[in-house]
């Protein structure tokens, strides 16, 4: 920001009611323009400013359609301010009114905007005495304009206001409501649409039609995302919260802002995870910038890029994995492979890393950057790695977040019935844990158990199947999924996920025999997002994954009864499988 954009932020921000939006420098519409400021208010409606620091000798010419300035002694022609404001609100106006939720749908005004809009300009360092006296009126109607003198510390909230509302030429219409509001986010900031929606509306395309129900990110998920700045960043988001989301736009944000520097790495500990981000960036054109890769395999990478030794290849695996980690870490402390690698790093499902490898990974951001974004719910640590090391600190392994945590507990992904059916399997685990809380430092520094709030999406009661053998509990899992195809659900919007192997096997034999197309993913490579068949993997697997339908398939296990921490363990197990599901749950668990 320039000297006065701030200023007139922190006016904004100290001046304006809660009910305001307000957006800064913000790319908007299909030709992504970029006006200073735009605020919004449900009753008063949409406004663009646009902000100059000129001071009144800067000015040597103005008419109603070109100035000409001398910012530095340099005559030079510019657009006058209210033109260019002019400009981008009606790139604003004719993106929104598009959408016919956002117009009068009859009448005088069809199709014209059903809200009030207007435009103005904000010089930062010149009077309303010396707009006047240089005759400034005569090239921007006085009421357009907001003057140094009028956006002092000291000015009354309601003068302040006022001035930004006698912009309007007129001030009617209906409150916006939160729909309403959120409708015109999605318009104007394609970025903030839920990534099923990217495709729902074509940009280039002047006759399309904004869906009839949109999907956005909260305000919250939109300030996060925005606003993650430099430095360390962590958050802590309970499972639906919108983590991954957040992820990929700020993603984007670097890549598109740092087209020719180092790549951005993004890592994730599950393939399957790993293979669903990197479609995410090739879909977003972003795959020469953006690497997104499972944590062994980028281990792997380095060992091979940087002529390193690989661990024998008969080791067992766990064995051979964790070798491969540790050959990394000598790598890079020997000085054989080089640190600061990525303009940023990400990591998605924080809760699967060892301490060791967060000390490893921080290691690869570039100090010039020094941009780290860790995503993190600890209820969703399934593998044990992670607890084994739950008291670890974020200062301990190298990340510097202090002051800069996030905590996200609204859950989106999943309707209120199919959260509380999770929640209720992991009712322990989601509680506050005050001693492990203390254990952890301080606020910014521990790991905090969360519990889930529902954004109160409704829908149908998930399906509880009890049936007394596992292949019973297939067959009727595999009826119901056919069902579901025959309301209208394609196959790859479904997934059956299974305790083990052994399950799987039994899932594939009933879905064989109902020729459901399906795919059994046993191994890396066996997993594609956009195929259209049932997705059938373990419940490991599904980490970070989601899908409109899923199945849930497991074993009694009567020990657990006897076994509190194999109790707590399949309960987290559960929870995570069953918060896969965005619109249909069905359980056959024993």
């Amino acid at each position: 920001m320039t000297t006065g954009e701030r200023r007139l932020s922190e006016r904004l921000e100290d001046k304006l009611d809660d009910d305001y939006l307000v957006w800064y420098d913000v790319p908007v519409g299909p030709r992504q323009v970029h006006p200073d400021f735009i605020v919004l208010h449900p009753s008063r409606g949409l406004l663009i400013l646009e902000v100059k620091d000129w001071r009144l000798d800067t000015i040597r010419q103005a008419d109603r359609e070109t100035w000409v300035i001398a910012p530095g002694g340099e005559l030079k022609s510019v657009p006058n301010p209210f033109a260019q404001a002019r400009h981008h609100a009606h790139e604003v106006i004719d993106a929104l009114s598009r959408d016919r939720q956002l117009v009068h749908p009859d009448g005088p005004y069809r199709g014209k905007p059903a809200f009030p809009w207007s435009y103005g300009v904000v010089f930062t360092h010149i009077t309303r005495k010396q707009f006047m006296a240089a005759e400034l009126h005569h090239a921007i109607e006085p009421h357009r304009v907001i003057c140094a003198d009028e956006m002092t510390e000291s000015i009354d909230p309601e003068a302040f206001q006022s001035r930004l509302w006698e912009m309007f030429p007129y001030l009617m219409g209906r409150p916006l409501s939160l729909p309403q509001i959120d409708r015109i986010r999605w318009i104007l900031f394609p970025q903030l649409r839920i990534p099923e929606q990217a495709s729902l509306f074509d940009e280039r395309d002047a006759q399309a039609e904004v869906p009839d129900i949109v999907r956005v990110m909260d305000l919250q998920q939109e300030q996060l995302a925005r606003s993650l700045g430099e430095g360390h960043r962590v958050v802590h988001g309970v499972a639906g919260s919108g983590k991954t989301m957040i992820l990929t736009y700020r993603a984007e944000l670097l890549a598109r802002s740092n087209a020719a520097g180092k790549p951005i790495l993004v890592l994730c500990y599950n393939e399957p995870l790993a293979v669903r981000l990197a479609a995410m960036m090739r879909a977003k054109g972003l795959n020469e910038r953006v690497v997104a890769v499972h944590f062994h395999k980028w281990c792997r990478d380095q060992l091979v890029t940087y002529g390193q030794e690989l661990p024998s290849p008969n080791l067992p695996v766990d064995a051979k994995m964790a070798e491969m980690v540790d050959r990394v870490i000598r790598g890079v402390e020997r000085g054989h492979i080089p640190s600061g690698q990525y303009h940023a790093v990400m990591i998605d499902e924080g809760h699967d890393f060892e301490p060791a490898w967060f000390k490893l990974v921080v290691q690869m951001v570039d100090p010039g950057t020094h941009s780290l974004l860790v995503l993190y719910d600890d209820a969703q640590s399934i593998y044990g790695r992670s607890r084994s090391g739950r008291r670890f600190s974020f200062k301990s392994v190298g990340i510097q977040a202090q002051g800069r945590t996030t905590i996200l507990k609204v859950n989106y992904r999943n309707t209120r019935q199919i959260l509380e059916t999770a929640s209720a399997a992991a009712a322990e685990l989601l509680a506050p844990d005050q001693t492990e809380a203390a254990a952890g430092g301080d606020d910014d520094d521990h790991v905090p158990r969360l519990q889930p709030v529902s954004c109160g999406r409704e829908g149908p009661q998930p399906l509880i199947v009890d049936l007394p053998t596992l292949p019973q509990r297939a067959e009727r899992l595999a009826e119901w999924l056919a069902s579901m195809h025959q309301s209208g659900h394609a196959w790859g919007d479904m997934a059956v996920l299974c305790r083990d192997w052994r399950t799987m096997d039994v899932c594939e034999a009933a879905l064989r025999r109902r020729q459901l197309p399906h795919l059994v993913r046993r191994k890396t490579g066996q997993f594609d997002p956009l195929a259209d068949h049932i997705h059938v993997m373990t419940m490991h697997a599904s980490k970070g994954l989601e899908f409109p339908v899923v199945a849930l398939l497991g074993e009694r296990r009567e020990a657990h009864a006897q076994d509190r921490e194999a109790a707590l363990e399949e309960g987290r197990l559960l929870y995570v499988a069953a918060t896969r599901a965005t619109q249909r749950l069905a359980m056959a668990t024993g």
